[in-house]
């Protein structure tokens, strides 16, 4: 289990600079993120803002829903960088880290939705400026923090890992943490490129 907090905001903070640059031409756009669009990327991005800030504070979560493009709120340039600070101070308070919560109607380790949480952040934001034609930075802290979650998570549950991600990328082994958090998310680090 965890026992130090990671700080949301500099991943957070580089998503809502992504987030600035979407166009709305781009909003029908493929994305990494097998099914979604952009605009279906952004209402995932707006659910899971809220949910994970409210799994920090140890609140009841709201019901879950598919992502989907017509559900984008049509305020979703100021909500989302609103909401993405609000889930980086959220995780900011010691005490969210501590204990259970519940995520999905799940109950869980607080540290492990923690990274569960910033993990999201972390690749979803990379499909977003991929997909819209931005550069991105990964925090290395995050990064670092994402591929420990996500080699543990492989390791751990490998069929629920393949639930929720596509296969395995190969990626080299001294390759960029991030990279590597890409490869094992099922995500093609070229794949702006190719």
């Amino acid at each position: 289990m965890q026992t130090t907090t990671l700080d949301l905001g500099p991943q957070t903070a580089e998503v809502t600079r992504i987030v600035a640059g979407v166009r709305e031409d781009q909003l029908c756009h493929p994305t990494p993120c097998t099914g979604m669009n952009v605009a279906a990327l952004l209402d995932h991005l707006v659910g899971l803002t809220v949910a994970f800030r409210r799994a920090a504070e140890k609140a009841e979560g709201t019901g879950g829903q598919e992502p989907d493009a017509a559900n984008l709120v049509p305020d979703w340039r100021t909500r989302l960088p609103a909401q993405l600070e609000a889930l980086a101070t959220a995780w900011r308070d010691a005490d969210a880290w501590d204990g259970m919560t519940t995520i999905a109607g799940m109950e869980m380790p607080a540290a492990d939705v923690g990274l569960v949480g910033i993990n999201e952040v972390l690749v979803h934001g990379w499909d977003l400026a991929v997909a819209t034609g931005k550069e991105y930075r990964a925090d290395p802290a995050t990064a670092q923090a994402c591929l420990a979650y996500n080699l543990g998570f492989a390791a751990g549950a490998p069929e629920m890992r393949d639930q929720i991600y596509g296969p395995v990328v190969p990626v080299p082994d001294d390759a960029p943490a991030f990279d590597r958090v890409l490869g094992q998310t099922g995500r093609d680090p070229d794949w702006a490129t190719g």
